[in-house]
């Protein structure tokens, strides 16, 4: 028994004896091909859409006709090649690409003995996002945030777009004078105006001196220009043109960008707003308030607080240099009131 066990568990445990193969069975038919894929997209499509020859020649020919490109202490007159004087810190901001790129990424200001000049570089840099299908396309602008004013820290503009970067020097240094509490005024400084950069208050309708005169027209409400509402620094100043001299990078306005509001003849200036500069500009000279190469001499003395509210509003709406076309109610207000103040003068 015990050797008939043995051979039962001998012939259960091994691996069975293989019998004869069979034929081969006949080839099965082959499968339908499958659909190719969609070629993906290339990866630097996006990429190339700018940064290629054809798209940037246009841009660097254009920004050379603009004054941003013209030096880079544009009220100095001279070029950088012989500019060695250096920029006091307070001006490098906006007048050398070093201060502004600085300024923008929250560097103190520093003075520079050999500035450098705005160029691209100096808006653009790297963009904060890749995802334009979603985040929308930064043009790789140094900044696109709101810009609180530098004159009032309460005050905020937000275009919403690329306008915004123009705010950052587009606004003024000083504010509107305050009466001394006894009706008179002493302009203590010969700069007595709202800088070069006053176009982004003007736009707003704010920073204008109200004056209180028999018969003064009130200012609009702050933020309802129909260009500050409907319009962009960047759609009026950066559209495209027919005239190669205008729009784009040159940052002049091409009058193909107003014809989708205005029409074919869009006005170039509010009616009847330079003849009342004329004469507001005459009786500010003869008051010795204003030269007339149109500066603001320094006062020795106190004069009437509304004769230094005309003069203010005079070289605001002068400075502006839009000649009106940014607010055009709310310049013609300021230069009417500021009639209005020296009728009698």
């Amino acid at each position: 028994m015990i050797l008939v066990s043995s051979l039962m568990f001998i012939q259960c445990t091994s691996e069975p004896i293989a019998g004869p193969q069979g034929q081969a069975g006949i080839d099965g038919t082959d499968g339908i091909d499958g659909v190719d894929g969609v070629d993906g997209v290339d990866g630097t499509a996006s990429c190339i859409a700018c940064h290629s020859e054809s798209h940037r020649t246009p841009i660097i020919n254009s920004f050379a006709k603009s004054s941003h490109s013209d030096q880079t202490i544009m009220y100095t007159g001279q070029d950088l090649a012989n500019y060695t004087n250096g920029v006091s810190a307070s001006c490098t901001k906006c007048h050398t690409s070093e201060g502004y790129i600085n300024y923008i990424e929250g560097k103190p200001a520093v003075k520079s003995e050999m500035p450098s000049g705005v160029s691209c570089t100096t808006c653009h840099s790297k963009h904060s996002t890749f995802d334009f299908e979603n985040d929308g396309h930064d043009y790789a602008l140094r900044t696109m945030e709101a810009v609180t004013l530098d004159t009032d820290d309460s005050y905020t503009i937000d275009y919403g777009n690329a306008s915004n970067s123009c705010l950052v020097c587009h606004q003024p240094r000083s504010k509107a004078p305050v009466d001394d509490g006894t009706g008179m005024y002493l302009q203590a400084n010969s700069r007595f105006y709202p800088h070069y950069g006053g176009q982004s208050t003007v736009l707003e309708g704010i920073q204008g001196s109200y004056i209180e005169v028999d018969g003064a027209v009130e200012l609009p409400a702050i933020g309802t220009s129909a260009h500050r509402t409907g319009a962009s620094c960047t759609s009026c100043h950066m559209g495209t043109s027919t005239d190669a001299e205008k729009g784009l990078h040159t940052f002049k306005v091409s009058l193909d960008s107003c014809t989708d509001c205005h029409g074919a003849t869009p006005p170039t200036e509010v009616a009847g707003l330079a003849d009342d500069m004329a004469v507001l500009k005459a009786k500010l000279i003869a008051l010795g308030l204003l030269d007339e190469a149109g500066n603001t001499p320094k006062q020795t003395e106190k004069v009437p607080f509304k004769q230094v509210q005309a003069l203010w509003n005079y070289v605001t709406v002068y400075k502006d240099g839009s000649h009106g076309v940014h607010n055009p109610t709310y310049t013609k207000a300021l230069i009417t009131n500021a009639l209005k103040a020296l009728e009698d003068n």
